[in-house]
């Protein structure tokens, strides 16, 4: 192909006919999110005020219970009406889903004033399924990593790893804010959980190599690739159970996997709960470890701590897997009576 100086400044021409398309294709690019920001106040503004008026409603319900001459067909009336008010505020989730929210308090401390809302579903779930990848990936490498520092002892690498430990969890709670922000209905205990996680972690890496790191850097590095182990099976279990719940209508496209029990696993109780309580059997047995370090000989301060750390851990980890355990009981005994009392029903008639 030959070059001429006619040549290019035909396509120089061409360019600048493009580029005046790409001027009026982004002005109205433009105006567009102009508008969509009007309409996104709008409608925030609408939910508000219905959530408002919501609320009126269930206080005049409330005061109306307490009148003796109801009747029974305006008590179904009034029992309907709190019905509605339920179906309602599902329905004001899902169409908050798509408008942007506030920041919490730790994300403005961290990014400012920066709005992460996402507001595409599609967009919601791919940052959700990045999150889930995030985890499988750094809990693979501290299973690899873990096992080569413990057959090859060295302060400098345990440091590194350590200090990998610290980034992972504290972009766990970022992440898991941003979640939050975006419709996720993570637990408080965990969120909680991943930054007592990033203070263990910190505590361990500043821990001045001797004896008493000596002592404990064995079980440690075993806790944490028994740990890593447990959590990669989790995550294919809970991968699993999410994708089912999520096709009948059960789960939403925002939940995520954890470290702990949630009520979705209940089905599979005998298989998870083994490995779940052995692993805050192993925290509480570091805890042990490390307070009986501090009373055999002189310690560092941050030891003491670790310990309360552990302790720390073993004890949220328990209380959360006791209540969900408590809750789910409770909830299989009131359908099974149901089921029996309809059964019963059926017969007699």
């Amino acid at each position: 192909m030959t070059c001429s100086v006619s040549s290019c400044l035909e396509d120089w021409a061409d360019l600048e006919k493009e580029f005046g398309q790409l001027e009026e294709q982004h002005r109205v690019y433009c105006r567009k999110v102009d508008e969509v920001k009007e309409i996104q106040k709008k409608c925030t503004s609408n939910i508000a005020h219905q959530r408002y008026c919501m609320r009126q409603v269930a206080a005049d319900i409330k005061i109306l219970r307490r009148r003796k001459d109801l009747n029974s067909e305006e008590l179904n009336e009034l029992n309907q009406l709190e019905q509605n008010i339920r179906d309602k505020k599902k329905q004001y989730h899902e169409l908050e889903d798509v408008l942007p929210h506030e920041n919490g308090y730790y994300l403005k401390v961290i990014l400012g004033s920066v709005n992460v809302s996402l507001l595409s579903k599609v967009d919601k779930f791919k940052y959700k399924e990045d999150y889930e990848m995030f985890k499988l990936y750094i809990t693979l490498i501290t299973i690899v990593l873990g096992c080569l520092l413990w057959l090859f002892p060295y302060r400098v690498t345990d440091a590194f790893f350590q200090f990998l430990l610290v980034w992972y969890y504290c972009t766990l709670t970022i992440r898991e804010h941003i979640l939050k922000v975006n419709g996720s209905r993570i637990k408080g205990w965990w969120i909680l959980h991943h930054f007592i996680s990033t203070a263990c972690a910190g505590i361990l890496l500043i821990w001045p190599d001797g004896y008493t790191y000596d002592q404990f850097r064995d079980q440690f590095f075993l806790f944490c690739i028994y740990m890593s182990v447990v959590q990669l099976v989790k995550y294919y279990y809970q991968r699993g159970m999410l994708y089912r719940l999520r096709s009948l209508g059960e789960r939403r496209n925002m939940d995520i996997t954890v470290e702990g029990f949630q009520s979705f696993m209940w089905k599979g109780l005998t298989f998870v709960l083994p490995f779940l309580v052995g692993g805050y059997v192993y925290v509480l047995s570091c805890a042990v470890c490390v307070t009986c370090t501090c009373e055999l000989v002189s310690c560092y301060v941050q030891v003491y701590v670790l310990s309360y750390v552990f302790f720390v851990l073993f004890l949220g980890n328990s209380l959360t897997l006791v209540a969900v355990l408590r809750q789910k009981i409770k909830e299989h005994a009131s359908r099974f009576m149901l089921e029996n009392k309809y059964r019963f029903n059926y017969k007699t008639e």
